[in-house]
């Protein structure tokens, strides 16, 4: 039966993330949002990848045009969703994010604490933990922006300390605060505001917002699912269970609503498209990009043999999992890149895609070079080849 299911090859699929993904430079994005939206949402545990991964999209940017988004417009905001990770997604996406994702997360954050508190044994309580959280907004409505230990020191209550563990091996006395502030945060009750620092710094000030409308969570899912399929289809079932972290049921139901059709791979393996693309993609220019540590275009799906060779992953991708920077050409990852500590970026091919490709990626890195100025950065999540790249 599968021979009468319209295909798409290796070759569409690349073509389709060159354009679909905004990377080759005649489909690059605008704005902000829209670079987030060809991709559903970008990678935020590393600050620094946000700002590169929207860079590699944009047409023209510098990292203000970025913190703009992020902190004076709002128009790009980052949620504790997928996977469980923090991901930035554009103010259109995220009612979808959070109702399909991030609520069941805030939920299961809040039961860990209370349970954690219970077993404490000192009284404190779901009573506690609402006036702990009442009078950590009161705090930001009074000093707004706020970095966590200055909140903690506005805060009596967020400077409690619980013991995780009791009587085990494992035991061990930590502080409220960071868990109350992540539980606030993971609720839509507060957001990240700019960091102290360059835009590379994680230390986050916060300031206080309103939780997004809801949106049924089933719809949510549905319609999460029909942008994912678009920005990465042909894919499979697997891919966006893990993509997102829902349950098998709640993945399929999310597939058949969105209106999910079955395509052929070379190979023969099959695959999902959304309702009615399943035509051939037309090649883009030839384009290379400099891509961050977990950049969504190399974190979408589990199964990456249409892009990337086995045998360079392990050079790729640290034990968890996760893709350190990344060099591609044409849809395929063809090897990595680094930043060494004087400012240089330096990058090494994994194989030899040709001579047009290595003058492209020369000039790729010196654009790269120049954007990131005197930033440094360093991936959270370090991997083999990065680490020998800048040894």
């Amino acid at each position: 039966m599968s021979r009468s299911l319209p295909l798409v090859t290796t070759a569409d699929r690349r073509h389709r993330l060159g354009r679909r993904h905004r990377l080759a430079p005649s489909a690059r994005a605008a704005t902000v949002p829209e670079a987030a939206d060809a991709v559903v949402a970008l990678h935020a545990t590393d600050a620094a990848t946000v700002f590169l991964s929207a860079r590699a999209r944009l047409t023209d940017s510098d990292p203000a045009v970025i913190e703009q988004a992020l902190y004076q417009d709002v128009s790009l905001v980052r949620l504790l969703s997928m996977r469980n990770t923090l991901f930035a997604v554009s103010r259109e996406t995220a009612p979808f994010v959070d109702s399909s994702t991030a609520r069941a997360i805030a939920l299961k954050e809040r039961r860990t604490l209370l349970k954690h508190l219970a077993e404490d044994g000192r009284g404190l309580d779901a009573d506690w933990l609402a006036r702990a959280e009442a009078d950590a907004l009161d705090a930001l409505d009074a000093k707004g922006p706020t970095t966590g230990s200055q909140l903690s020191a506005a805060v009596p209550a967020l400077r409690q300390k619980i013991t995780i563990g009791r009587g085990k091996k494992y035991e061990a006395e930590t502080g409220v605060a960071t868990r109350v502030i992540r539980l606030l945060a993971a609720d839509g009750r507060i957001r990240r505001d700019r960091p102290r620092g360059a835009w590379t710094s994680s230390q986050y000030r916060w300031v206080h917002t309103a939780p997004w409308a809801p949106v049924p969570a089933a719809e949510a899912r549905a319609e999460l699912a029909r942008r994912w399929l678009h920005s990465y289809g042909p894919a499979t079932e697997a891919d966006l269970k893990w993509w997102t972290g829902w349950n098998l049921t709640d993945v399929r139901k999310a597939l058949a609503a969105a209106g999910a059709e079955e395509v052929r791979l070379d190979g023969g393996a099959t695959a999902l498209v959304g309702p009615g693309d399943t035509g051939p993609e037309l090649p883009p220019e030839p384009w290379a990009a400099l891509l961050p540590c977990l950049d969504p275009s190399a974190m979408g799906w589990t199964d990456r043999g249409f892009q990337l060779d086995p045998a360079h992953r392990a050079a790729l991708f640290d034990y968890a999992g996760n893709v350190g920077p990344t060099v591609w050409w044409n849809g395929e990852i063809v090897g990595g890149w680094a930043q060494r500590a004087d400012g240089e970026i330096v990058w090494r091919l994994l194989g030899d895609p040709g001579g047009d490709a290595a003058k492209v990626i020369s000039a790729e890195a010196q654009q790269l070079a120049r954007w990131v100025g005197d930033a440094r950065v360093t991936p959270r999540f370090r991997t083999p080849l990065e680490r020998e790249l800048v040894a």
